[in-house]
C-alpha cells in the first residue's frame, strides 16, 4: 500500500503531474483554482465550513492549514467563486512547498531567458501519483456514489471542473458526465465554482 498525502490540495497538485512527460500539465490560475477549491472542499467535507444562502460560512472550529477559514470569517458573505478565485496563484507555491517538505517532490528553480522564474517539479515516487489516479478512476467507474471515498469523489469533481487532462481527458469528461455530476453533488459547492471560473477563462481565451 503506497502512502499518499493527507491534504486534498496536495493530492490535487500531484494529480496535475503528467508521469509520462514528467512535468506539471497545469499551472497558473487554473491550478490555483483547483487548489483553492480543494482547500475549501476539505473544510466543507470535515464540517469546518458550512453554507448559508449559497455562500460559505465558518462551521465547526478546527484546523485552517491554508488560512481560508480566517479569510471567510473576516469578510462579509461572498460567493464560492470569489473564494476560489481569491489568492488562487498564491496557493500554488504554498502547496508545492508543503509537498517538498513532506518529501513527495523535488523542485529545481531556474530563470527562463534569465528573467522569468520557472519551477521544474519531479515526483519522487511515481507510485503515489498512480495510487491517487487509481482512487479517482475507481470513483468514476466503480461502486455506488454514496460508498465512494469522499476525497476520491472530490478528486474526480475537481479534476473535471479544472479540466485536469492527466485525470480526465475531454472524452472521459463527456462520457462520464452523469457520474461526474453525482460525485460533484457529493463533494460540495467549490467544484461547481471552479467549473464556472474555468469556463470564463476558456471563453476569454476564445474571444481573445
Amino acid at each position: 500500500m503506497v502512502d499518499v498525502p493527507d491534504s486534498l490540495p496536495a493530492r490535487m497538485y500531484l494529480l496535475a503531474y503528467d508521469l509520462r512527460k514528467q512535468r506539471m500539465t497545469r499551472g497558473g490560475a487554473r491550478l490555483g483554482y483547483v487548489l483553492r477549491a480543494a482547500a475549501l472542499t476539505e473544510l466543507y467535507l470535515d464540517g469546518r465550513l458550512g453554507e448559508e444562502r449559497r455562500r460559505p460560512v465558518p462551521g465547526t472550529p478546527g484546523d485552517d492549514p491554508y488560512g481560508v477559514l480566517a479569510q471567510i470569517a473576516a469578510s462579509r458573505p461572498r460567493s464560492w467563486q470569489h473564494w476560489v478565485r481569491k489568492d488562487a496563484r498564491a496557493i500554488v507555491p504554498v502547496v508545492r512547498e508543503e509537498l517538498v517538505r513532506g518529501g513527495w517532490i523535488r523542485v529545481r528553480s531556474r530563470r527562463v531567458l534569465g528573467l522569468f522564474p520557472r519551477h521544474e517539479v519531479t515526483v519522487k515516487d511515481p507510485r503515489v501519483v498512480k495510487a491517487l489516479w487509481g482512487g479517482a478512476s475507481s470513483a468514476l467507474r466503480g461502486r455506488p456514489v454514496a460508498h465512494v471515498n469522499s476525497y476520491d469523489a472530490a478528486a474526480v469533481a475537481l479534476a473535471a471542473a479544472g479540466e485536469l487532462k492527466t485525470v480526465l481527458p475531454g472524452a472521459d469528461r463527456r462520457r462520464h458526465r452523469r457520474r461526474i455530476d453525482e460525485l460533484t453533488a457529493r463533494t460540495g459547492p467549490a467544484a461547481v465554482a471552479v467549473r464556472k471560473l474555468v469556463r470564463q477563462l476558456n471563453a476569454a481565451a476564445a474571444g481573445g
